[in-house]
């Protein structure tokens, strides 16, 4: 009931949930650059994955996974990327691969508004594995922060990473004239769950806000209403003709681990 407090915990995990260290000792809170930089995240960018793959130019590793995590939640290309970190493609998707492969990020490949794979994917979203490695990077965030909103669907697609049964059937969709961040598809290719993230109440009473997830849902019959995430607000409402969940982010991300929790209990027993 207590949906203020919930949130407010939710802001802490953004910042320092990840690790557990970061919870429990007042210290590591104080500087949490210092511990989950220093401590994970420079172990492994710039110890562990040189040492195992051979990587020679660790400054140039660095500096592509300080500009995916700034612009974790993105969409992003390689043409775009390659420009921007100077670092040429072939070299940049092996440093892709090595990032994936240590589990610092996720990359999740793009569908079009009838759920269709490209053939050439140009362009494709990374998430860190977890919000915290951003917020230890470029500094904690509050609930106004301009990065919120992509640490919440960072957050949110981290829950899922946990979820071996879906996570290789989750994708983001984009069309000309529309998008949706989270499209969940069955082994036929056919488009079982959508979802839109949003850290803000105004969706509830403005459907042109999710006006991509609208159209991507009168297209395709799904096995759940489409979920549009929220600050505050739940409840079912009919939207332009469907019928649209809304839920608290904090609420969808905890019942996201939750649920994720029991099916390994039932895998285990």
């Amino acid at each position: 009931d207590d949906l203020h407090g919930l949130n407010d915990a939710f802001i802490d995990y953004l910042n320092f949930g990840g690790y557990p260290e970061a919870v429990f000792s007042e210290l590591v809170r104080q500087n949490p650059r210092r511990y989950i930089k220093s401590d994970i995240i420079d172990k492994v960018l710039l110890r562990d994955l040189p040492i195992l793959y051979g990587i020679t130019d660790i400054q140039e590793l660095n500096s592509l996974f300080n500009t995916l995590a700034y612009n974790t939640g993105q969409e992003l290309s390689l043409e775009d990327l390659s420009q921007t970190s100077h670092v040429a493609k072939n070299t940049l998707v092996k440093y892709l691969e090595y990032l994936e492969a240590a589990f610092l990020i996720r990359r999740v490949r793009r569908v079009d508004q009838d759920a269709a794979h490209f053939k050439r994917a140009a362009t494709f979203k990374v998430y860190l594995t977890n919000p915290t490695m951003r917020a230890a990077l470029f500094g904690p965030v509050d609930e106004n922060h301009e990065a919120i909103g992509q640490l919440v669907e960072t957050a949110v697609f981290s829950q899922w990473l946990h979820n071996a049964a879906f996570v290789d059937s989750l994708f983001y969709a984009r069309w000309k004239s529309g998008e949706v961040d989270l499209v969940s598809l069955d082994p036929q290719q056919r488009p079982r769950f959508a979802v839109e993230v949003k850290w803000s109440d105004r969706p509830f009473d403005d459907p042109k806000l999710f006006k991509g997830l609208l159209d991507f849902s009168r297209k395709h019959a799904m096995e759940r209403a489409p979920l549009v995430t929220t600050r505050s607000k739940s409840g079912f409402k009919e939207m332009m003709g469907v019928k649209v969940e809304f839920a608290p982010s904090s609420l969808h991300c905890y019942t996201v681990a939750k649920n994720t929790l029991e099916r390994r209990k039932q895998d285990k027993s």
